[in-house]
């Protein structure tokens, strides 16, 4: 319990964010860990994707241009693309590249002038061929705004110089890429803790408020948009990422909420206004998802981009299916809706999912779906029915327990995706997910009664920015638990503490490494945290 007095003593001390066209507070750097000496000049932040091919960057800058910058690739020069209205902000695609080589890029004034130093990219291996090893970095729920929410000790979300620090271990372990699953920033409106997020006189101070009714970029929202979120993501990974491809999936906070629901609210399916939230964010911020020829056509843009389905795929070693199960909700037990299916994702990203499991030629592949497989934390927008509920004289988890406006056909989805996943003999069934604010590993045997072909691995990959008050066992009053709807034994019962995972492909194996820390040990332990547990699956048939 949180007394008034260090409710207000944590409030008040914390200064108002200063206005700049990016966001972050003028003349401030991100604050971090010593840098590698790698001149910026006046580049905020930096995000890049890449697949074979292909480079997408995205870019932010302190001083607003009237022309746009060039990024330099090899020897070719590609114009940004302009993505707010303030000159800012700036994408660059670059096509056509050669798989499995290390380019060096630079960010160039019109005139041809350096902005910043060089660095190296590099594409990755083509989709015939079988390398050798590949590791990525995967975590969750990076995001939080430092000046919001923030109680002294009892933080809603870890300083932004521990996550930073986290991100600097991680990044020395050299992955070959990383995967942001999920709740990149934090500013809930609708939802029941709006009131000391979006729309509280705090968010007001620091940000603004959004006007629903209008949209987000080229109006007064996209100076909230800039001021709320540009913290938590520029001011965040700043050009630390420069020479890593990202791959970030959205979940329910990215569209501005939290997954609720009563008679009087149901945050999800996602509303105009949420809709626009997302996809602006993920325009000005960080890359959208590359696409290819499997996705089905009503998913992919003109411009060949993905905005909430995709995939990594790693030569034949590795493929994984990344997918956001908040974008196109459905919960046909809401006659609000007009919903005649349910899932968390429509039927032709389901039947995309399916296809691959059965065709894949990959020797490993993972599922990442933003939404858990395996725990619950007895949310309302998960997979399972599980909710609090009395029992003994206690609240526990209960999968027969009435949970409000949840729809079994979310299950049933869950079902038919967790078994084509473990039908494939020559692989191991997993899914990789986040959300939950835990680091975790387990094993499914069975669903609803139904065994499956195969034993399916399911990890949490851990969080780097939840604080004291955000983890499930003080925000929901449970930690998470495995579904009372699965047969399963857990490898690592879910850990509330920060953290992140590197998982390494190779053709004989799977080999997952797990971090983790606690802000009651010293920061200085970040700088050389070790695996406190690695997994190590043989790959059946290798």
């Amino acid at each position: 319990m949180i007394d008034r007095r260090t409710f207000l003593k944590g409030s008040l001390a914390t200064g108002a964010l200063a206005a700049s066209g990016t966001g972050l507070a003028c003349g401030e750097a991100p604050v971090g860990p010593p840098d590698d000496g790698w001149q910026a000049g006046d580049v905020l932040h930096l995000l890049p994707t890449a697949n074979h091919e292909r480079i997408l960057l995205k870019a932010s800058f302190a001083r607003a241009r009237d022309e746009a910058p060039l990024l330099s690739v090899g020897r070719e020069r590609v114009a940004g693309l302009p993505s707010d209205s303030t000159g800012h902000f700036y994408r660059f695609d670059v096509r056509g590249l050669a798989p499995e080589t290390t380019y060096s890029l630079r960010l160039l004034e019109p005139g041809g002038g350096p902005i910043c130093d060089a660095w190296p990219l590099r594409t990755f291996p083509a989709p015939d061929t079988t390398p050798e090893r590949f590791r990525v970095l995967a975590f969750t729920c990076a995001g939080g705004p430092e000046d919001l929410y923030n109680l002294g000790f009892f933080n809603a979300y870890l300083p932004h110089a521990l996550r930073q620090r986290l991100f600097a271990r991680a990044l020395s372990f050299s992955p070959d890429a990383a995967i942001a699953n999920g709740d990149h920033v934090y500013w809930d409106l609708k939802s029941k803790f709006g009131w000391a997020m979006g729309r509280s006189p705090r968010a007001w101070w620091v940000a603004g408020l959004f006007d629903r009714a209008l949209p987000v970029l080229g109006t007064p929202n996209e100076s909230v948009l800039k001021k709320a979120f540009g913290p938590q993501i520029a001011g965040l990974y700043g050009v630390r990422f420069r020479s890593l491809p990202t791959f970030f999936l959205q979940d329910d906070h990215d569209y501005g909420e939290n997954d609720e629901a009563s008679d009087e609210l149901r945050t999800f399916p996602a509303d105009d206004f949420m809709l626009d939230l997302a996809r602006s964010t993920q325009r000005l911020y960080y890359p959208e998802l590359l696409a290819d020829q499997t996705l089905p056509a009503s998913r992919v843009r003109s411009d060949g981009l993905s905005e909430s389905y995709g995939f990594v795929r790693y030569g034949r070693l590795f493929e994984a299916l990344l997918y956001d199960c908040r974008r196109d909700f459905r919960n046909a037990r809401d006659p609000a809706t007009q919903a005649r299916d349910s899932g968390f994702v429509p039927p032709d990203v389901e039947a995309w999912l399916l296809e691959r499991c059965a065709r894949s030629d990959a020797l490993h592949l993972a599922q990442m779906p933003s939404t858990p497989v395996l725990w619950t934390a007895g949310k309302w927008g998960e997979w399972y029915p599980d909710a609090l509920a009395e029992r003994d004289g206690e609240k526990q988890l209960r999968a027969d327990a009435d949970k409000p406006w949840w729809d079994p056909g979310w299950n049933a989805q869950h079902d038919r995706l967790l078994s084509a996943t473990a039908s494939r003999s020559d692989r191991i069934p997993l899914f990789v997910s986040g959300d939950l604010h835990a680091i975790a590993a387990g094993t499914i045997h069975a669903s609803n009664g139904r065994a499956l072909d195969s034993p399916l691995v399911s990890l949490l990959t851990g969080p780097v920015g939840t604080g004291a008050l955000g983890w499930p066992s003080k925000f929901r009053g449970t930690v998470p638990q495995p579904s009372g709807t699965v047969d399963a034994e857990e490898t690592i019962a879910p850990l509330e503490e920060n953290g992140f995972s590197l998982i390494d492909f190779t053709p004989a194996e799977m080999r997952v490494s797990f971090f983790r820390w606690t802000p009651d040990r010293p920061a200085s332990e970040i700088d050389a945290l070790e695996p406190f547990e690695t997994l190590v699956l043989p790959r059946p048939g290798a």
